[in-house]
């Protein structure tokens, strides 16, 4: 089918999309004790050249007590900025635009994570309920799921995106995405399976809401408009979920209110059920038609679409005006030349390499399956 609505222009406060297919974050796991490097920048040069219209990186750490797993990157000292700095001038080089995913996994991580030791600090979380399903690859000998501390003032970790919100911008990024989803911190607040706290951050549905939105207000005092925020809400992974109606007015309310700051873009990323965590048997996600549900209360931002979409797809439903855009994954992975080959009817035809999706291995070559796949001859 012809692309025509996917290879139009857009506006995103600030700067202008040279079309709407956006690489969504991907956690790849590439930085060297946190910093970013080399072939990280050669890894997201090929996607700039491959005309993203946006790339997002993968979830980049506030700190270093929200470190779930080894070669994730931070952003919290002047070294991170300075080698995130070095990606955004080569992407901007060769025209990309590239947003910093900033993230926080709450409950995720592990007290023995080397990053969480070094912090001197808890696993903080909104209460201290433990993930369940949870299986930590790095930890050797642990055994059970540790138990979170409840954060005493969840405005310490709000102060700690803030902080990674202006090194950001010091490192040159055009925005910022606000990691809501993926059971991290922000959903962790506002699931009440893991948010049972009595005081003004939990219990009502506006309550849960608060630290998300608390957060993004941090983020647009550094950043104006160009914020951005990510959600699932039927998604199970990491042991999220909860009943269907109280999912529905969990999200209506929390993105209805987060519209309300005029966002550069709000994403949804469509419910995968093999993410969910299964309980006795039990998918934790809430299936339900994520668009169709919460696109009445995204007024004043624009609404991207992630999870699943074929190009003809988002064609149709770009072309319709029922999103701006669409957020491409896996996609991306292994093929670096996704845009032009959706505009040109070309396959797509690499597979991802799975066994290099993330952690390599001790001694490994790091760009297997990371910068050399191939570009499409035309």
């Amino acid at each position: 089918m012809p692309f025509k609505a996917l290879f139009k222009p857009l506006q995103l406060c600030d700067i202008t999309l040279r079309n709407r297919i956006g690489m969504s974050a991907l956690t790849r796991d590439r930085a060297e004790d946190t910093y970013p490097t080399e072939l990280m920048k050669e890894y997201y040069v090929q996607r700039a050249v491959g005309r993203a219209g946006l790339i997002v990186t993968e979830g980049i750490l506030v700190s270093r007590h929200g470190i779930p797993w080894l070669h994730v990157p931070g952003i919290w000292d002047d070294k991170h900025v300075a080698g995130w700095k070095a990606i955004t001038e080569a992407v901007h080089a060769v025209g990309g635009k590239i947003y910093a995913q900033l993230a926080h996994v709450g409950r995720l991580s592990h007290p023995e994570d080397p990053q969480q030791k070094l912090s001197g600090l808890p696993v903080y979380a909104p209460s201290a309920i433990p993930i369940r399903g949870m299986k930590y690859r790095h930890i050797s000998g642990s055994s059970g799921i540790p138990i979170p501390t409840a954060v005493e003032d969840p405005r310490l970790l709000i102060e700690q995106f803030k902080h990674a919100a202006y090194n950001a911008k010091r490192a040159g990024f055009d925005g910022v995405e606000l990691h809501g989803a993926s059971g991290m911190l922000v959903a962790q607040f506002l699931d009440h399976s893991s948010n049972q706290r009595t005081d003004e951050w939990g219990g009502s549905v506006e309550n849960r809401a608060r630290f998300g939105l608390e957060v993004l207000k941090a983020m647009t005092e550094v950043y104006g408009h160009n914020v951005a925020v990510k959600v699932n809400p039927a998604g199970g992974a990491n042991d999220m979920g909860m009943p269907l109606q109280d999912t529905l007015d969990t999200f209506s309310y929390f993105l209805s209110e987060a519209d309300k700051l005029r966002l550069s873009y709000i994403v949804i990323s469509r419910h995968n059920p093999k993410f969910d965590t299964v309980i006795d048997g039990i998918p934790r996600g809430t299936p339900h038609n994520e668009l169709e549900a919460y696109r009445p209360f995204v007024k004043h931002s624009s609404l991207f679409l992630n999870g699943g979409v074929t190009p003809e797809e988002a064609e149709s439903l770009t072309s319709q005006g029922k999103i701006d855009g669409v957020f491409f994954g896996i996609g991306w992975i292994s093929h670096p030349d996704l845009t032009k080959r959706i505009e040109y009817g070309l396959p797509l035809d690499t597979p991802p390499s799975v066994a290099h999706l993330y952690s390599p291995k001790e001694g490994e070559d790091w760009s297997i399956g990371y910068t050399d796949y191939p570009i499409a001859a035309r």
